[in-house]
């Protein structure tokens, strides 16, 4: 599947910046592609949407974690297949920025950070996850702690 098939919109942001008062961030994804495609990949044997602890989000460098402009993939993958089901690319600042706001929520929600990604095929939405961790890796591929969003007790 072709990356430029996906939109990505974030929401529920700019209250991080604006001291403004918290709500649960939002990663919508759109696909306009092949939907039967995608539609399989995020589907069990059964037909039935894959549950949200059976997806693992990521996002991963494509230049150097410092660079002004750094951009990478942000992925969804099958948990218990390994198979990716989505990729997409995207500005790292976007993406931790995002982060930050799922941090920030958790810590005002009592929680370690949480956060919702809609997945639309087509303009019709899909699936909902409501998801805690997010993992950040660097261009060599290895687990950026700091940067990710893990929640306490999660051994990776």
């Amino acid at each position: 599947m072709r990356r430029d098939y996906f939109t990505l919109d974030v929401s529920n942001v700019d209250w991080v910046d604006d001291d403004g008062e918290p709500s649960k961030p939002t990663v919508s994804i759109d696909f306009e592609g092949p939907v039967a495609t995608l539609e399989e990949r995020l589907t069990d044997p059964d037909g039935n949407p894959l549950p949200a602890e059976e997806t693992d989000v990521a996002f991963r460098y494509k230049d150097d974690v410092g660079d002004d402009d750094a951009v990478g993939v942000v992925s969804v993958t099958n948990r218990l297949t390994g198979d990716f089901v989505l990729e997409l690319n995207e500005d790292a600042e976007d993406v931790g920025t995002f982060i930050t706001a799922a941090r920030r929520y958790g810590e005002q929600a009592g929680d370690d950070g949480e956060y919702r990604v809609d997945i639309a095929l087509g303009g019709e939405d899909f699936v909902s996850y409501e998801k805690s961790t997010f993992l950040v890796y660097d261009n060599a591929g290895n687990l950026l702690r700091n940067h990710s969003l893990i929640p306490s007790g999660v051994e990776l």
